[in-house]
C-alpha cells in the first residue's frame, strides 16, 4: 500500500455525504496520535473560559477524578467516530453526553465554542506537526462531522464551514479568555494527569514541554510564566521531527481508535458506554441547551 493511497481514497469521497467516514479514516489511520494530542489540547484550552473552567472546578470532575473524566470523554467521543451516529453504540454515546450536560447550566455559546475547538485545533496541530497537512476534503469533513454532533446535542447557530468555526473560536477566545482561580486548578490538575502517565522523574520536563506547546493567549489566561524561546523551539522542533519520521513509515493497515490509547487507564476489565460519565445531581438545575433525541437517527 502506497503512503498516500488512503489520501487518494479520501479525495474520491464526498466530504459532505461521507463526512464521518472521512473523519474516521483520517483520525484512525492517517493521524491517530496527532488527533489524540490535538483533542487533548482542544479540551484543555476551554478551561481558560471562566464559565467553563469554574464549572469544572466546582464539580471536581477534573480536580478530583481527572483520569476518569479523561477516560470517559475519550471513550464517548471515540464511540461516535468508530461506529457512526446511526449505530447503537453511537446513539448510546451521544445520549450519555446529552444526559451529562443536562445536569448543569451550560450556555449555548460555551457549548458551541467547545465544538469549535474540536474542529479547529486538530487542523492547526496537524498542519504544524503532522506528517502531511490535512487535505481540503478532510477539513470539510471534520466540520461536517462535528456539525452533525452539534445538531444531536441541540446546539444552536452552529457554524456552517471550517472557516466560520475558526473565526468564531478566535473571536470567542479574544472576548472570553480570562483568569479564574478555579480554572487554574483544573489546568494544574490536567497537567498533573498528563505527567502521571510517565515516570515521576520526568514530570517537570513533561510539564515544561506541554507549556511550550501552548500559545501566549492561553498562557496569559492561566498566568503561567511563558517558556523560554529556546525551550519552546526545542519542543516544537522535536514534535515536528516526529511528523517527518512518520512520513517515512509505511501507512497504517489497521485502525487505531482512541479507546486503544494507553493513556486510557480506568477500565482494564472493559466498560459499558451507558455507564460512562457523570450523572445529574438531584436539585441541580438542568442544562438550558435543547437536546435532540438521537434515537431518531441523523
Amino acid at each position: 500500500m502506497k503512503r498516500f493511497a488512503r489520501l487518494e481514497e479520501i479525495r474520491r469521497m464526498d466530504p459532505y455525504r461521507d463526512a464521518s467516514e472521512i473523519y474516521r479514516l483520517s483520525s484512525a489511520y492517517e493521524f491517530p496520535w496527532d488527533y489524540t494530542r490535538a483533542l487533548e489540547l482542544a479540551l484543555y484550552r476551554t478551561y481558560a473560559v471562566p464559565s467553563i473552567g469554574r464549572l469544572l472546578a466546582e464539580t471536581a470532575e477534573l480536580t478530583g477524578r481527572a483520569q476518569k473524566r479523561y477516560d470517559d470523554t475519550t471513550l464517548l467521543l471515540d464511540a461516535v467516530v468508530e461506529h457512526g451516529f446511526r449505530s447503537p453504540d453511537g446513539r448510546t454515546a451521544v445520549r450519555r453526553i446529552n444526559q451529562m450536560h443536562r445536569g448543569y447550566d451550560i450556555g449555548n455559546d460555551d457549548m458551541r465554542y467547545v465544538l469549535c475547538t474540536f474542529v479547529v485545533m486538530p487542523k492547526r496541530w496537524i498542519d504544524a506537526y503532522g506528517w502531511r497537512r490535512l487535505s481540503r476534503h478532510e477539513i470539510v469533513a471534520t466540520a461536517e462531522h462535528y456539525r452533525t454532533l452539534g445538531r444531536h446535542m441541540g446546539i444552536q447557530d452552529i457554524p456552517g464551514s471550517y472557516e466560520e468555526f475558526e473565526a468564531l473560536l478566535d473571536a470567542y477566545e479574544e472576548a472570553h479568555f480570562a483568569w479564574d482561580a478555579g480554572a487554574r486548578r483544573v489546568s494544574d490538575a490536567t497537567l498533573d494527569l498528563m505527567a502521571s502517565w510517565y515516570p515521576r522523574s520526568l514530570a517537570p520536563v513533561l510539564r515544561a514541554s506541554t507549556l511550550a506547546l501552548l500559545d501566549d493567549r492561553l498562557l496569559r489566561a492561566f498566568r503561567y510564566s511563558p517558556p523560554s524561546p529556546a525551550t519552546r523551539a526545542l519542543v516544537r522542533r522535536g514534535v515536528r521531527a516526529r511528523g517527518r519520521f512518520v512520513r517515512l513509515m509505511p501507512p497504517r493497515r489497521t485502525p487505531h481508535h482512541a479507546r486503544q490509547n494507553w493513556e486510557v487507564k480506568g477500565y482494564p476489565d472493559g466498560y459499558s458506554l451507558e455507564r460512562l460519565g457523570t450523572w445529574p445531581v438531584p436539585g441541580v438545575r438542568g442544562c438550558p441547551v435543547r437536546h435532540l433525541d438521537v434515537s431518531a437517527g441523523e
